[in-house]
């Protein structure tokens, strides 16, 4: 399972086996070999395993868990609360949000899921409204 998702996850990033070495190899530590793009390649066809260590460094950089880099789980998913509350930067369409913005964000998500859950006749509501264009390209 995880030569699969490995191969996945850089293809649906569009990088070479070169490109993902170069970035892992970004932040050595003193005694730690630089990955090779034909290590990486042995990862992905099953002939090698990583270490511990280089599981690691590919989870952070594809920003998934080492459980699903793994196959120990299906889907990798996230819990937004936990995500808008953690020190992790994060950025929409290319912009940093501040803590302020993150509050908010977080706050209008809890808002929406609480009054949904009270809220009666919601296929009514939802039928009624428009449908969000999420055409981000513009």
């Amino acid at each position: 399972m995880f030569p699969e998702r490995l191969r996945a996850l850089r293809r649906g990033e569009n990088i070479t086996l070169k490109q993902l070495a170069e970035a892992l190899n970004e932040n050595l530590s003193g005694d730690e070999k630089a990955n090779t793009p034909s290590q990486i390649g042995n990862w992905e066809r099953g002939i090698r395993t990583p270490s511990y260590i280089e599981a690691k460094k590919l989870a952070e950089y594809f920003d998934v868990s080492l459980d699903y880099l793994t196959g120990k789980t299906e889907k990798d998913e996230y819990d937004l609360s936990k995500l808008f509350l953690s020190g992790k930067e994060l950025t929409y369409n290319h912009r940093v949000l501040s803590s302020e913005d993150r509050y908010e964000i977080y706050q209008l998500i809890d808002g929406y899921l609480y009054g949904r859950t009270h809220r009666k006749d919601t296929d009514k509501f939802y039928s009624k409204q428009e449908e969000l264009d999420l055409n981000l390209n513009d």
